[in-house]
């Protein structure tokens, strides 16, 4: 706000400064039977008109280019808002089931990613909850569950301790699957 105010204050002064300078332009007949009186510069017409001008490209792109900082600056906080803005509760959920037909043998490669998976969706599932216009306390049971759940993983979310604590992870999950499945109103 501050650069846009400043940015317009001068573009308001190079173009103050324009006009006045094209109005010193009939100014210039102060002369002698030498030409201009001593205490006169004698400056060419032509000078001031292309002063004038440049002074007010200048000013143009200055504004053009507050206006376009200015864009960026609002596209960029409406693009953060959006990141920081919950999903639908369908959504998240859907998220979640697209994990319950999949499974792994701890230790292999897929495990790391599938555990991994499954507890971003949980997270994902219980800001949702959280938003829903239904509030907080609609969703008691699943959001208990992953309070558990997040109590007995401790804040570590590597893949031992994930693989380490595989059951109460997919425990939850399926858990979870079956009380949204008795709530289908909850994410139609």
């Amino acid at each position: 706000m501050f650069i846009r105010t400043n940015v317009r204050a001068t573009a308001t002064a190079m173009a103050a400064a324009a006009v006045l300078g094209a109005a010193l332009v009939g100014c210039t007949g102060a002369t002698t039977s030498q030409g201009p009186g001593d205490d006169v510069p004698y400056v060419a017409p032509s000078v001031n008109a292309s002063v004038a001008a440049k002074a007010a490209e200048v000013a143009a792109a200055e504004q053009s280019a507050s206006d376009a900082a200015s864009a960026d600056a609002e596209a960029n906080a409406a693009a953060e808002e959006a990141a920081n803005r919950p999903e639908a509760l369908r959504d998240a959920f859907a998220g979640l089931q697209a994990t319950l037909n999949d499974t792994c043998t701890p230790g292999s490669a897929n495990c790391a990613y599938f555990l991994g998976r499954v507890h971003d969706e949980l997270v994902r599932l219980e800001k949702a909850m959280k938003a829903d216009g239904q509030g907080p306390a609609h969703f008691k049971e699943p959001l208990a569950r992953i309070s558990d759940l997040r109590k007995t993983l401790n804040g570590d979310t590597s893949t031992a301790n994930l693989e380490k604590h595989r059951s109460e992870l997919l425990g939850t999950r399926d858990r979870i699957n079956t009380w949204m499945q008795g709530h289908p109103e909850d994410y139609r």
